[in-house]
């Protein structure tokens, strides 16, 4: 039985040569050890307990029982002994983690050491570049309520505190309880952090967004503008004053003639209402007018120069450039919406599928109204929840094809076709695909595939699409590829901001596209993985070790001579600055890795069935469809686990509910 631990720290460590045995039962098992051996480390956990300041526990033998892991305190019992460290195949992070609860500091400082090994504040070699964080603005924008009549006390009355109203399509179906379970545990951290932040965190990056050469970074309270130069520096062109309300949208539009580029920059806020301004290269700023549409703002972008605002109660609002006049129009409730050339497409809640051509828009402004059409009407009358439009080349011979694929809130995803010759008449159905069992939220069909994601935690499907000419071929037309889940736990209280932080799909229909997976909010590691199969491309480690809170794939021209397009990915983080992240090299070692071709696809137009087909992709493509059907390239459950542990989300058990998700996106 081990002897009694000293009453005072005195007692022990004042007496020279004084020591004694001591028993510990570390989770069961004995140790058998000395009190000098437990203390050569000053103000540390076995100090404390051997000298009476703490608290300790007896088993029926009278040894001091610890509950932690025996295997990894006989790794930290042999230091104490030895002064010597033999990680006995426990990873570096987990012994830290113990030395951390048991406070050996000189332990400690040489576990961080190691894993400097692999770390560094330079980023891996796909990091490219970094926005640093902005000054603070002081001054704030002027109240323009008394000189506007948009805005009324009775409106603004109803208005809730934390911002515009939420609107809601359809509810997230879970995978299992215990997903319920993480997700509602997850909510409840993000809500005990993150309803102040607004205030306490004001340089956390809420939205990126970008075009061109141009790219404009949201905070809570105000927003920045920069300039990327043919050396992709970036130059802050414009810094907002702090906003009297929230930021809840931003969009940009970046026109270049000759050698100089002029941009658009919109701005909504949380009072429903939209800035408008015009940046030149120079930063000379001017303020194109403050609009409003008298409901909440559930989307803001640009078609061509044309500022368009939609609202998912079924209003719409455009400002156009050439004759700066804003015009507002109510049509049915809008889901979801795509653009395509000067032609805007909305879904609506009622299953038509609406048509404005820009172009046309300043004709119809005498008469106050917008020239909406009716282009297809879903045949079950299910709410179009995504959308994707691809116009195929326009040729001498003919005009443009026009395909659609679209999604609806019962799981369907519909593939329809205008030929140019029947212009002007509907689209038919070409191909359906019932094979989700929750609201598909997002759908891209490119070039080479057709992909689509539904609302139970991002489960993708992906099929090969066959064409002729530019065309889709009419036999067989899609071939499954793919199905796999991009699993992202955002919380349920960051709206706006995840319509803004997806996973995807990312990339020009003509490019490869990439799927960008974020665990958790506030991670500090992101996966990168194809969009066609759910291949992991490469993974984002936050220099900084500072929380990613938002991030943007965009392609950037290098504007040199020869060059070619650069898609990079933007990751705004929690301490404001924006890191830049160079896809383009980690797509090219990917496929020089894997022996494959990124623009292969499989069109033979010979291929007179699916059977076919199928036959001639696994004998010319290096990864087959049926190891593709089981390959996962999200977060292993290790490294699923690390990133929860990473962000101290604790194991409680909230109260199970519903999380509900947005289509309109």
């Amino acid at each position: 039985m081990a002897q009694s631990p000293c009453t005072s720290s005195s007692s022990f460590s004042n007496e020279p040569g004084f020591d004694y045995i001591v028993n510990l039962n570390v989770g069961g098992r004995i140790f058998a050890t000395s009190c000098n051996t437990l203390s050569w480390i000053p103000d540390s956990f076995f100090t404390s307990l051997l000298s009476g300041r703490m608290n300790s526990v007896r088993d029926a033998s009278g040894a001091i029982f610890i509950d932690r892991d025996p295997d990894v305190f006989r790794v930290i019992l042999n230091y104490l002994r030895t002064k010597q460290v033999d990680l006995g195949g426990l990873k570096v992070a987990t012994l830290k983690h113990e030395a951390l609860f048991f406070g050996l500091t000189p332990l400690i400082r040489r576990l961080t050491l190691c894993e400097e090994l692999s770390s560094t504040s330079c980023g891996s070699v796909y990091f490219c570049g970094m926005i640093p964080p902005p000054d603070m603005p002081l001054e704030n924008l002027p109240n323009e309520k008394s000189r506007s009549p948009m805005y009324s006390e009775s409106n603004e009355s109803k208005k809730p505190s934390g911002g515009s109203p939420r609107h809601r399509v359809h509810s997230k179906k879970q995978s299992s309880d215990m997903s319920k379970y993480i997700k509602n545990e997850l909510t409840e951290l993000a809500k005990s952090k993150s309803l102040p932040d607004r205030d306490t965190e004001p340089l956390k990056v809420r939205m990126i967004r970008a075009h061109i050469c141009s790219i404009v970074v949201a905070y809570s309270y105000f927003v920045c503008v920069y300039r990327v130069t043919e050396w992709n520096t970036y130059i802050l062109l414009w810094k907002s004053p702090r906003t009297r309300t929230y930021v809840t949208h931003i969009a940009v539009n970046t026109k270049i003639a000759a050698t100089v580029a002029e941009r658009l920059v919109a701005v909504a806020f949380a009072d429903d209402t939209i800035g408008l301004w015009h940046i030149d290269d120079e930063g000379k700023t001017e303020k194109k007018g403050l609009f409003s549409m008298n409901v909440s703002i559930d989307n803001l972008f640009f078609v061509g120069t044309q500022m368009v605002a939609l609202s998912k109660s079924g209003k719409v609002g455009i400002w156009h450039s050439a004759t700066q006049n804003w015009q507002a129009q109510d049509i049915q409730p809008i889901s979801c919406y795509d653009t395509a050339g000067s032609s805007l497409i909305l879904g609506c809640a009622n299953g038509s599928m609406n048509h404005i051509d820009m172009q046309k828009f300043p004709l119809r402004m005498k008469d106050n109204d917008l020239l909406v059409t009716e282009l297809f009407r879903d045949p079950n009358g299910d709410t179009i929840t995504s959308l994707s439009v691809f116009l195929t080349p326009k040729t001498s011979a003919c005009g443009n094809w026009i395909e659609i694929a679209y999604g609806t809130s019962n799981g369907v995803v519909n593939l329809i076709l205008q030929h140019p010759e029947t212009a002007g008449h509907q689209p038919v159905l070409f191909q359906s695909y019932n094979i989700h069992n929750s609201p598909v939220v997002r759908v891209s069909l490119n070039t080479a595939y057709l992909i689509s994601v539904c609302s139970e935690y991002n489960h993708v499907r992906s099929w090969n699409v066959t064409r002729f000419r530019g065309m889709i071929n009419t036999q067989p037309g899609t071939v499954p590829l793919a199905s796999f889940k991009v699993l992202t736990l955002d919380s349920t209280d960051e709206t706006t901001d995840k319509q803004y932080n997806h996973p995807g799909p990312y990339g020009d229909q003509d490019s490869e596209q990439v799927l960008v997976q974020r665990v958790i909010p506030n991670a500090q590691k992101l996966f990168v993985r194809l969009a066609s199969t759910g291949e992991r491309i490469c993974t984002v480690d936050s220099v900084e070790d500072s929380p990613i809170t938002a991030f943007c794939v965009h392609e950037l021209d290098g504007q040199k001579l020869g060059s070619r397009l650069r898609k990079h990915l933007f990751c705004g983080n929690g301490n404001g600055s924006v890191q830049v992240w160079d896809l383009t090299s980690a797509l090219d070692q990917f496929h020089l890795k894997n022996g494959s071709n990124p623009g292969h696809q499989v069109n033979p137009p010979a291929a007179a069935n699916q059977a076919d087909l199928i036959k001639t992709q696994l004998t010319q493509s290096p990864r087959s469809l049926i190891s593709l059907s089981n390959y996962s390239g999200g977060p292993t459950p290790q490294e699923l686990l690390d990133v929860i542990d990473d962000n101290d989300i604790c194991c409680s058990t909230p109260a199970l509910s519903r999380c509900p998700s947005t289509a309109f996106q």
